[in-house]
């Protein structure tokens, strides 16, 4: 009973706003695939029905569908542009997150050396060395 009267506590969530940045971008990479096939198909359709119509002799409608073409063309030009500039945007941030995790890969590297130099002196480490000789001389 203390479980369902007492505060529960949360475990704090892994994802981090980084992450969902990227899913968001991933998502609006998706929904830009998407409207490209649409464009695709509609255009698809639009070219069988022009030549219909060509067919039938109503070229007026024909133009129409031929302008409205032109149109979706340049749609999927801009479509196009916008999806490469996701797709280098989500390179980008998965990029300096490597980055920062080889930077945190230095930080505590160089920490760890600090204090095995606060460890080590170069008098200690002389000693050292001296006595391996020491000891190498009195093998012989």
């Amino acid at each position: 009973m203390g479980a369902w009267f007492g505060k529960s506590k949360k475990q704090p969530s892994r994802v981090t706003e980084y992450d969902k940045s990227i899913l968001q971008l991933k998502q609006q990479r998706d929904k830009l695939k998407l409207y490209q096939r649409r464009i695709e198909q509609s255009l698809e359709k639009d070219k069988e029905l022009a030549r219909k119509l060509l067919r039938d002799g109503k070229k007026d409608r024909a133009k129409l569908l031929l302008r409205k073409k032109r149109f979706q063309e340049q749609q999927l030009e801009k479509t196009d542009t916008q999806l490469d500039n996701m797709e280098r945007l989500v390179h980008d941030l998965e990029f300096s997150q490597v980055e920062m995790q080889v930077l945190d890969g230095l930080k505590s590297g160089n920490e760890a050396l600090k204090k095995i130099h606060d460890v080590l002196s170069v008098d200690e480490v002389e000693r050292i060395l001296e006595e391996t000789r020491e000891g190498v001389d009195k093998q012989r």
